[in-house]
């Protein structure tokens, strides 16, 4: 296409993910959105308020695919139907941008990647992580501290009201283990750089307004390299507040942290707090002749620190890029299909009461 021209995209979704993409489209002279689709008029109408413009409204997505034929279709939706939605985007010739995870499962991940091959259209998935400086940062000065690296992490929100609904929305298709999962595993993969081999994982039914799905569970990681990570999360009104964000990679030579400076955070369910940063803490475990520490610990501050909206903003610019051709999006793509493959394996494990060998 002519990159002189308006990408015109499709925004499926009205959600939380869906209004803050919508926001990109509409500061990113490079698109053009050309309608939505939601499974209510409701929900559009919502977004249509909150972002003072209107567009046309649809309530089927094929129906919208046929009518409108546009070049690009940002897929907002709840994790059951990303793969589905995304194959019918790319056969009928859009270039798409995917909110994570991939699929429900690693065969219908693997069919999209297939067919973005197949069609030769551009995929970005939402890796939100990937494009803020901050969370960078972390992942380069963790790969400082030398091998083996022991990864902690975890994103429990104490959630109630819309936000519980939300969250018992997601869990009609994958728990939080899975969902979130993706993202933090992706970080460990980074810091690593090295083959995951075995994974194993415990989990909990908290609630009885979820059906037979686990609310909380907690995924144990081992490298090729010796490294080792865990990660966790848990969705619900009953959750605690204490530790729910937690940062922090070990290593031979030291160790980094995601850390507040101000106060403990408390806000579990609010979005932002989960990517905001702070500051990163840096220790260098490195001692004199008399037992002391070498160098004093170390506040990292980064003057670019982007809001939810704004890094949803950063997203869309990489996806431009990717339709023009700006950027190889090859290892994005595997790396998002990696951290899937071993948070449905850490499923498994949990379900079977077993490692399982990756």
């Amino acid at each position: 296409m002519d990159n002189n021209q308006p990408v015109r995209v499709l925004v499926v979704g009205c959600g939380h993910m869906g209004k803050s993409h919508a926001k990109a489209y509409q500061k990113l002279d490079g698109f053009e959105i050309v309608g939505v689709v939601s499974r209510t008029s409701v929900s559009r109408e919502a977004m249509f308020a909150e972002l003072g413009e209107t567009w046309p409204g649809f309530d089927s997505y094929e129906q919208a695919l046929e009518e409108l034929k546009p070049d690009a279709v940002s897929i907002n939706t709840f994790p059951d139907t990303h793969a589905d939605y995304a194959i019918k985007a790319m056969k009928a010739g859009a270039h798409v941008f995917l909110e994570k995870p991939i699929a429900e499962t690693v065969a219908e991940a693997e069919e999209v990647v297939r067919v973005a091959r197949e069609t030769g259209k551009a995929i970005t998935i939402g890796y939100i992580l990937r494009v803020h400086p901050s969370w960078m940062e972390f992942v380069n000065q963790a790969r400082q501290l030398g091998k083996p690296l022991v990864m902690r992490m975890n994103l429990n929100q104490q959630s109630h009201g819309d936000n519980w609904q939300t969250h018992k929305n997601i869990m009609s298709s994958l728990p939080p283990m899975v969902d979130c999962g993706v993202h933090y595993v992706d970080v460990m993969c980074q810091m690593t750089e090295s083959k995951p081999v075995r994974v194993s994982a415990i989990q909990a039914h908290l609630s009885d307004e979820v059906g037979d799905q686990c609310n909380y569970g907690q995924m144990q990681i081992t490298f090729e390299d010796g490294s080792v990570g865990w990660y966790e999360a848990g969705w619900g009104p009953m959750m605690s507040t204490m530790a729910h964000f937690v940062k922090d990679v070990v290593g031979p030579k030291g160790s980094v942290s995601i850390a507040a400076k101000e106060g403990e955070g408390k806000e579990s369910d609010n979005v932002d707090s989960h990517t905001r940063t702070e500051s990163l803490l840096v220790h260098r475990g490195t001692l004199d002749g008399k037992g002391a520490f070498v160098e004093q610990d170390r506040y990292i501050d980064l003057e670019d620190e982007p809001g939810h909206d704004d890094l949803c903003e950063r997203e869309q610019d990489l996806f431009l890029r990717a339709i023009r051709g700006e950027v190889d999006m090859t290892r994005h793509i595997q790396d998002a299909l990696n951290s899937l493959r071993i948070v449905l394996a850490a499923q498994e494990a949990a379900e079977q009461g077993k490692s399982i060998e990756l």
